[in-house]
């Protein structure tokens, strides 16, 4: 039965079924089907036979076609989602306005469906793949649904007739089945000995899942029907073991068991069932089966298990990289180790996920989303797979593209917050997420060797693993930062303690890792770089979550959470300190970044205090436990100090690269900021002397801290101290006066920020979006581009548009800081903060001095960084405060300003400033005094010997007297003879008893003794080091080479104590310090304070630093302002006790040099800039060598010199001779520009539209290949091909920068160029090089001609001959044959110039005439060289000549010399006297009928082009020609160019028309000037003309255009000039360059007579006021009716089909526009979305890079193979065939141009930019554009200059690859 079924015809057997079926006892129906799908859908057969596919297409359909019913079935779509979905690489949108979820994207059409004006959207360029959001509320604001599925709801759509799928439900679930079962056989492991090939499986098939696909596409109703068929447990059953008798379905099901079995996933039928009943699909046997199973169970297959037994043995030795196991993570051990399959979807998941996610799958399973219950049931069945899907992304070969289809999907579901919640209750999916992650990284731990290395019990990830290098771990921390952004999912996850703590533990894997070691004694080999993949993983799976869970910790009411989390945070601290093993000292020379607890306990800190109003206190641990908490971020903040020190230098650069990472924009709020907030809680709540002590021991400074001039540092060398002293002080600044987690708002953060980055350098809008830090997880509160930063950017910043440098370079726009934020906001200390590179801080204060400069503020010396209010402390950290008051301190503060007093060495400026900034803060930040009773007057017994209190105030005018310093005895300190020190004095150092004391006094204080002892010890440790009581320094020490010279190497010198006398305070410090500043002896006077005004302080240099201090001082307390004006009033010169050290002396004058050295470089570089500076101006001006003639020669003058010239490379100067020739350097390039004129002026527009289209048919290029083409059918082609010019496509254009050389130089150079090395961006090969002396780009040197000698007066000079004794001279002058030239090295070099010339542009170019290679050929294309220059050169001067001067184009012009290579090389062509056009011009011929029949005419002198006439004339006739020859040519022809334009004119009018001018015009023939009117000549032509019927009646087919309006004298009059002034301004210009004719100006309207006058066509005497008659210029020598006869006569002599023809080539209109690129639309959007998805009209195809040519607006595939021809892409074929090797083109992905110039192209740079003036290549921002018309027009100016090699300097060769 099923066999005759299968034989029958498809259609009508299916539809026999469908009614079979509709029957109510539908049984023989069902069981024919199912026989006939028995046969048709045999998974033995092999997959790729399509015979099955049509069979269910057919039966699907019920007899109708396939594409009828899907019509049908698409009408009962009641989907109210768009659902599209997309694969990586997809142009999308995404609204931050309308969306809920930031993972909201929607596809262009509903975009631009949507109303989105005024939103804050960007397109972008999909990576993994996604879908369209549309109409969905769960993710995004229904305002911005499109119009589409904004009405569409479900309720209008008629229900689906029960008959219309009836068929789909019988026929699919044998399909999918039959899908599975192939994917069953065709799957191997990858460890069988077969090749596996996976994609060859997947291959076969696609049209099946192909199928699929097109079935989700036909909306709600179908979609319906898969969701019942794939979630239908029955079904599943029923179908997938195959029935009792099959055999082969029997064993396929075997195949899919073991493949679970491999997979480490036990099937439930092995598990014999335990009696009881499935549970129902709940939490049991859901997902967390799959993941908390998969722990237990992974897969032999790996190699590092040899079985499964072992692993449960949890072998715990981390050493041999055995995985960790963790003993609690089961959280409910009850859960099975098996996953279940029980329906379709789950096994095709499974065999998704086992495939690694092949593309086809992913986008069916994904266009089913959006049916409501597919959703549901998929995201839990995603979920249970979740652990097996992180296996198998472990083990992929392919992990980055698998990761980008993982993510494709898991966004989609875990963006919905109601989904994910349902998910998180039902199926575990956070213990899931936290448990695969946890595991994912057990699988590279390593013993951490932080600290103690023996004995650390702490493990860490190892970051050279490749799961960490290659970020595989990303999809999985990107979804679990996914759910935690949903405040329902992030606060079940906070309220479960054992998650929290599970949490903690993962984190603590990444704590301390990638440890750097400072290698002491040799460079490190290997650079290692595993810090990328460090920054990285904290960044990405430790700080975003943080930032996600801070998200939801706003609040009062979310207290609880924070005091948890807090709580894990220290408790996880502990156990790692217990681990690594740490009592109170970090080990030396190591340091890591990655401190992640530390920081989630900061930032957690931070919120409770800000946003909670959590009490700090309740929240800190004891105080042990906070020295230990300080001591790792202190140790990177030293570390950070010491590597800009140089000291890590062995380490390699990727250490600082680690440096500059730390502190660099998308980490420092994750990184540095919650380190220094850590810090600054520890500083307020441990004793400041302590913490004082410590910082400077960190930076290993102690030993500097002393007295004495010279001292011994145990630890560092010379050089590093200053810079270890600076990175110490500022440091403190920075501890005690940021204040971002201490009390700023967000607003004033965000300033803070904004204001720093806009100090160091002027940024555009995008840097600056990317430089401020903002929290890392796109929920949180600042999003980049929210209003709260446009309105802070428009408070502190003015924009700078963009403007255009003359070199041509682009800029964008900028924002550069307003002047009141550099008067007041300017905050040294945030930039040195937030910057990367140390010369941004050095830039931001060059900015600074520049802005006081300008504003008149300091205009004297080098001005500080200016000092900056704080922001008030929260109250929480008053404490801190106490940091500036503690005798500690204070103690190396007066230590420092002594020093700096006494010159000491290692002092600098910047210590000096960062001291008196301490000082000033100090004085700012007052502690109250009324907590002295908790610590019981300990203060009092501690350093009384130096200070009295804390309070810095009253510390600074305390004065002291003696300190006791030990020294080394080689120190000048040492006095020879001892006197014993005064003992009664009390404030003599005395250290030794105060120690005693003190330890005896904190035994009393018993309460807290353990803790207190390590401070004491550290405290006392501290103040020994900085008086040298003890002697540390007896570890080995180095020697200081300058004071110990004489001891022997090794041993260092004894140390011994010394007494030194003192007698200052610090306020006598700090005046003495003034003078030394100020360099004068009393620059203080006593009453100096009453003067001060106040307000003057805040810029200045250190001396205003110190009046402003001293000020402070003076008015917080009387007994200062005392002390103050007492020293003033005494002042004394400074003298140092006993006397200066050799080493200051040293140093003093060290510094001097350095500063003479500054100065003598300073003055050398502004003598070289001012001669470079006068060489560019005299560069600017470099006369070309015409510029000799171009001096009024009157008659009197006699030039005797020759021509000099100087070549740039020998730097001789001497004429260019024969024998050794000079040249200019030119570079000749082919230029199709002119050919791309236009008759109108209106540009072109580029179609963006399928309607509009550009048309090349009215280009200047097209026009004249017609009319050439047009002649060669009819006239002789050797008169043809010199009755037109060529080159306006592909002709030569030469321009030249005006330096000469000898070529034998040039030679020479070249030679060198070719055996450099270095890589230059021409090649050599090809004969391009760079002027020697300009660097412009060259390829040639055009030769000079030798000097002029005395002949040229004579030949300039006028003379009063007639015109008809000129005509015979030039006729004459004609006849003499070209003398061959000498040859010589000129000669020779003139035809090698000939021959770069000819190689320039492309053979098409060149081949015009009917047999290539002939010399008419030869002849055409090297006048045509000429025509093209001088063409070109008036449209560089604007289309005329009315600006008239040597405009800029001039002063570079080599024409002259061009002309004299062309001359030489024409005068080897002879014109055959016979066809000499002349005598045509000249003279009334008798008629010549001896022309053979079949020999063609020649050209008639009506079709001929005059200027192409004009310039062979001149270059065919013996040079020099005479100026009165010249100007006879250009009156000859300019009677012809007038005759030709009354012809064509005539052809213009209608018939009446002609009738009443011809009768008019023929009353005047008889008047004396008849000759010279126009109405008797047009009269003539027309009468003349009119013997022919043909050549008028031509035109009457086609209405003329202008016969509406009626001809008046003056608009002919007007026509006729317009005509002949193209003719004019050729002859004019070439006049300019022979004769070096001065070029008048004139306005437009006098443009005619100006230049008839300056050709001596108009006599001088007329007065330009009358209306100038054309004709009245013209000078005829014979009859001119007679002449005007013969010309009409050629044209009326043709025979009748030429005729018809060829009138065409009367109406001539030589008149073209300047040349345009194409006009473009204003906004970008509209190209790129007409062309992004264009497919290209050569392969059909949609290109991968679609580009445009903007001169022809051509489509064209960058880089395409599909539209290689012969090796060469289409973009370089495009250039050659429409610039002639010059291609603009416009990269529509990229939106940027790109110009091709010949085998080389470089990026120009955009057109387009967005709302803040910047460009935006790749478009990776995807903010709107907008075309900038500044840009397009020096786009444009440089296409029609030529000047593109010039200006860009970034060339590459292509290789004919785009």
């Amino acid at each position: 039965m099923a066999a005759s079924l299968v034989r029958r015809d498809k259609k009508s057997t299916a539809a026999h079924l469908k009614a079979d079926l509709n029957w109510t006892d539908n049984s023989s129906g069902v069981r024919q089907l199912q026989e006939l799908l028995d046969s048709v859908l045999n998974p033995e057969k092999p997959a790729a036979d399509t015979e099955a596919l049509d069979w269910c297409k057919c039966l699907i359909a019920g007899g109708e076609g396939f594409e009828e019913f899907c019509k049908t079935v698409r009408s009962y779509d009641n989907a109210t989602l768009c659902g599209l979905v997309w694969t990586a690489n997809f142009v999308a949108y995404r609204c931050r306005t309308c969306g809920i979820s930031p993972c909201m994207s929607l596809c262009a059409e509903c975009f631009n469906n949507g109303d989105h004006t005024g939103h804050d959207f960007n397109m972008f360029r999909s990576q993994a793949g996604g879908a369209c959001d549309c109409g969905d509320s769960n993710v995004m604001r229904e305002t911005g649904f499109c119009n589409r599925h904004r009405l569409r709801t479900g309720e209008n759509v008629p229900s689906v007739p029960r008959d219309l799928l009836l068929m789909s439900e019988m026929v699919l679930p044998r399909f999918i089945i039959c899908v599975i079962q192939y994917l069953r056989d065709g799957y191997t492991e990858p460890d069988t000995s077969t090749e596996r090939d996976l994609q060859k499986v997947l291959q076969q098939l696609e049209p099946q899942i192909s199928f699929l696909e097109e079935l989700t596409k036909m909306g709600g109703a179908m979609r319906t029907v898969l969701t019942k068929i794939l979630t239908n447990q029955q079904i599943f059953k029923d179908l997938s073991m195959g029935q009792e008798d099959n055999v082969y379905a029997k064993k396929n099901y075997e195949k899919y068991l073991s493949a679970l079995k491999n997979s480490g996933l036990v099937s439930v039928e092995e598990k014999a069932q335990s009696g009881a009943a499935e549970p129902t699909r709940g939490a049991e046997a859901g997902a967390g089966a799959g993941a908390l199973g998969l722990l237990g169970a992974e897969a032999p297959a790996s190699p590092d298990e040899s079985n499964k037994e072992e692993d449960q043995d949890g072998g715990q030795s981390v050493g041999q990289r055995k995985r960790v196991k963790l003993s609690s993570t089961a959280k409910d051990p009850s859960i099975m180790d098996s996953l279940k399959h029980k329906c379709f979807l789950e096994e095709l998941l499974f065999w998704t996920i086992k495939y690694e996610f092949p593309q086809k799958m992913v986008t069916f399973l994904l266009n089913m989303l959006p049916d409501q219950d597919y959703k549901i049931t998929f995201t839990k069945t995603f979920v249970q797979h979740y652990a097996f899907i992180m296996k198998t992304l472990m083990k992929s070969q392919e992990s980055d593209t698998m990761s980008n289809r993982i993510v494709h999907i898991s966004v989609q579901l875990f963006s919905n917050e109601e989904l994910a919640r349902h998910v998180t209750e039902e199926c575990q999916l956070l213990d899931i997420m936290v448990t695969v992650l946890l595991y994912m990284m057990e699988s590279c731990l390593i013993k951490s060797e932080l600290q103690d290395e023996e004995n650390s019990r702490h493990v860490v990830v190892n970051c050279s693993e490749p799961l960490l290098k290659n970020n595989t771990y990303w999809p999985l921390v990107s979804d679990f930062i996914n759910i935690l952004s949903h405040q329902s999912v992030a606060k079940k996850f906070l309220e479960d303690h054992s998650l929290l703590m599970l949490w903690m533990s993962f984190v603590s894997f990444f704590q301390g890792m990638n440890l750097n070691k400072r290698e002491l004694s040799e460079h490190v080999e290997f650079e290692s770089q595993t810090y990328y993949a460090a920054f990285a993983a904290e960044l990405e799976a430790c700080a975003q979550p943080m930032w996600g869970l801070l998200t939801h910790c706003k609040v009062k009411e979310t207290q609880e959470y924070t005091k948890t989390v807090v709580r894990y945070c220290l408790e996880t601290l502990q156990i790692w300190f217990d681990a690594i093993g740490f009592v109170d000292e970090p080990a030396p020379n190591q340091v890591t970044f990655h401190l992640p607890l530390h920081r989630y306990y900061a930032m957690f800190l931070s919120k409770a205090v800000k946003c909670q109003g959590l009490d700090l206190d309740s929240l800190l641990p004891h105080q042990e436990m906070l020295m230990k908490i300080m001591v790792h971020p202190l140790q990177i903040q030293a570390s950070l100090s010491e590597i800009h020190s140089n000291m890590w230098v062995r380490n390699g650069l990727q250490i600082k690269g680690q440096a500059m990472t730390y502190v660099q924009s998308h980490f420092c709020n994750s990184m540095i900021d919650p380190d220094i907030f850590l810090l600054q809680v520890c500083a307020s709540r441990l004793d400041p002397d302590y913490f004082i002590s410590s910082v400077f021991e960190r930076f290993k400074v102690v030993d500097l801290l002393t007295m004495a001039s010279v001292h011994q540092n145990a630890v560092l060398d010379g050089e590093q101290e200053r810079p270890m002293l600076e990175g110490a002080l500022t440091f403190l600044v920075i501890l005690s006066s940021l204040r971002i987690h201490l009390g700023m708002a967000d607003d004033e953060i965000l300033r803070a920020e904004m204001v720093s980055q806009l100090c160091m350098n002027d940024r555009t809008h995008s840097s600056l979006l990317d430089l401020i830090p903002e929290n890392p997880n796109p929920k949180s509160g600042i999003v980049p581009g929210s209003c709260s930063f446009e309105e802070m950017l428009s408070a502190v910043a003015d924009f700078k548009a963009p403007v255009f440098e003359p070199g041509g370079s682009m800029q964008q726009g900028m924002y550069t800081p307003k002047e009141e934020v550099w008067e007041k906001e300017f905050d040294p200390i945030m930039v040195v903060l937030r910057t990367v590179y140390r010369r941004d801080v050095q830039s931001a204060m060059d900015r600074y001095s520049a802005f006081l400069k300008q504003s008149g503020m300091h205009t004297t010396g080098n001005p500080w960084p200016p000092y900056k209010e704080r922001t008030p402390l929260h109250p929480c950290y008053k404490g801190l405060d106490r940091l500036l008051h503690c005798k500690t301190l204070h103690i190396v503060i007066f230590t420092l300003l002594y020093k700096i007093w006494l010159d000491h060495s290692n002092m600098s400026e910047h210590v000096l400033c960062m001291v008196l900034y301490l000082i000033e803060l100090g004085l700012d930040n007052q502690v109250q005094e009324d907590k002295e009773d908790e610590e019981p007057c300990i203060e009092e017994h501690c350093h009384d010997s130096w200070f009295p209190g804390t309070n810095l105030l009253s510390n600074l005018h305390h004065v002291i007297n003696y300190v006791r310093v030990r020294v080394p005895e080689t120190a000048p300190e040492v006095k020879r003879e001892k006197d014993p020190p005064p003992s009664t004095s009390a404030e003599a150092a005395n250290f030794g008893q105060n120690s005693r004391r003190l330890t005896g006094n904190w035994r009393e204080n018993v309460r807290e003794a353990q803790v207190f002892s390590l401070v004491a010890e550290r405290r006392r440790k501290f103040q020994e080091i900085i008086n040298r009581s003890s002697t540390e320094a007896s570890q080995v020490v180095r020697p200081k080479s300058s004071s110990t010279r004489w001891v022997p190497p090794g041993t260092p010198p004894q140390l011994v104590t010394e007494i030194l006398e003192i007698r200052e305070s610090m306020l006598s410090l700090l005046i003495k310090l003034h003078q030394k500043l100020s360099a004068k002896q009393n620059s203080l006077s006593a009453t100096w304070l009453e003067d001060m005004e106040t307000n003057s302080h805040a810029h200045g240099d250190g001396i205003t630093a110190i009046e402003r201090i001293l000020t402070k001082a003076a008015t917080r307390s009387r007994q200062s302002k005392r002390n103050i004006q007492e020293i003033c009033g005494k002042v004394s010169p400074p003298v140092a006790p006993k006397k200066n050290g050799p080493t200051d002396k040293k140093t003093m004058d060290k510094d001097e040099r350095r500063q003479r050295a500054r100065e003598r470089q300073q003055k050398l570089l502004a003598e070289f800039a001012s001669r470079q500076k006068s060489f560019m101006e005299t560069a600017m001006d470099v006369e070309s060598p015409d510029a000799e003639a171009a001096m009024d020669l009157g008659a009197s003058e006699v030039m005797e010199s020759e021509v000099l010239y100087d070549c740039v490379i020998c730097g001789q100067s001497g004429p260019s001779t024969e024998d050794r020739p000079t040249g200019l350097v030119v570079l000749l390039q082919a230029s199709s520009v002119l050919g791309h004129r236009c008759k109108s002026d209106e540009t072109k527009k580029l179609p963006t539209t399928d309607d509009e289209h550009i048309y090349p048919a009215d280009t200047c290029g097209a026009a004249h290949d017609v009319r050439l083409a047009l002649m060669q059918r009819f006239f002789k082609d050797s008169s043809c091909l010199q009755s037109v010019s060529i080159g306006w496509e592909g002709g030569v254009y030469v321009q030249t920068c005006g330096h000469t050389l000898h070529i034998d130089c040039h030679k020479s150079y070249m030679v060198s160029l070719r055996n450099d090395q270095v890589l230059q961006g021409f090649s050599v090969d090809k004969g391009e090089f760079t002027c020697p002396l300009c660097r412009q780009f060259a390829n040639s040197v055009l030769p000079c001609r030798p000097g002029r000698s005395t002949e040229v007066v004579s030949w300039h000079m006028p003379t009063n001959k007639k015109t008809a004794v000129l005509v015979k001279e030039v006729e004459d002058l004609q006849e003499q044959l070209g003398l061959f030239p000498t040859e010589s090295n000129l000669s020779k070099e003139m035809e090698s110039v000939i021959k770069d010339i000819k190689n320039t542009t492309q053979r098409k170019y060149m081949d015009y005439g009917k047999n290539p290679g002939s010399p008419d050929n030869d002849f055409l294309f090297m006048y045509s060289v000429a025509r093209t220059n001088l063409e070109l050169e008036l449209v560089h001067r604007g289309g005329n000549l009315c600006s008239g001067g040597a405009s800029a184009a001039a002063k570079r012009s080599c024409l002259n010399q061009l002309f004299h290579v062309l001359a030489m090389h024409m005068r080897l062509y002879s014109i055959d006297s016979a066809y000499n056009p002349w005598t045509r011009l000249t003279q009334v011929a008798q008629r010549r009928d001896d022309c053979l029949d079949d020999e063609r005419p020649e050209v008639p002198m009506l079709f001929r082009d005059c200027p192409s006439l004009l310039i062979i004339f001149v270059l065919t006739m013996p040079q020099p020609l005479r100026k009165e020859h010249f100007i006879c040519l250009v009156r000859m022809l300019y009677n012809l160019q007038y005759t030709q334009a009354l012809a064509s004119l005539s052809a213009k009018f209608s018939p009446e028309e002609r009738q009443a001018w011809s009768t008019s015009g023929a009353l005047k023939k008889n008047a004396f000037d008849a000759e010279k009117s126009y109405d008797a000549l047009l009269s003539h032509v027309i009468g003349e003309l009119s013997k022919v019927k043909t050549v008028y009646d031509v035109n009457t087919e086609v209405p003329s255009m202008l016969s509406s309006s009626v001809w008046s004298p003056h608009s002919i009059e007007y026509s006729l000039q317009q005509f002949c002034l193209p003719y004019l301004r050729l002859s004019c210009l070439l006049q300019h360059h022979l004769y070096g004719d001065k070029l008048s100006g004139c306005p437009e309207v006098e443009e005619f007579s100006g230049l008839a006058g300056c050709l001596g066509l108009l006599a001088p005497a007329l007065q330009p006021s009358n209306p100038i008659y054309s004709a009245s210029c013209l000078d005829w020598t014979v009859n001119a009716f007679d002449l005007m006869t013969q010309w009409c006569s050629e044209v009326t002599g043709l025979s009748d089909t030429q005729a018809k023809k060829s009138i065409t080539l009367l109406v001539q209109d030589p008149q073209w526009a300047s040349p345009h690129l194409l006009h473009l639309p204003d906004h970008y959007n509209i190209i790129f979305q007409y062309y992004h998805k264009k497919a290209c009209t050569a392969c059909k195809k949609v290109p991968k890079d679609p580009a445009l040519c903007l001169v022809c607006g051509t489509f064209v595939c960058l880089k395409g193979l599909c539209c290689k021809q012969q090796g060469i892409c289409e973009c370089v074929l495009h250039s050659q065939h429409c610039g002639a090797a010059t291609g603009i083109f416009l990269l529509i992905n990229a939106s940027v141009i790109i110009i091709i110039r010949g085998h080389r192209f470089c990026l120009w740079g955009s057109i387009y930019l967005d709302a803040h003036g910047e460009e935006d290549r790749d478009l990776r921002r995807g903010k709107p554009l907008f075309l900038c018309v500044e840009r397009y027009r020096v786009l444009q100016q440089q296409w029609v200059s030529h000047t593109f090699d010039h200006i860009n300097k970034r060339w590459g060769p292509h290789y004919n690859g785009l």
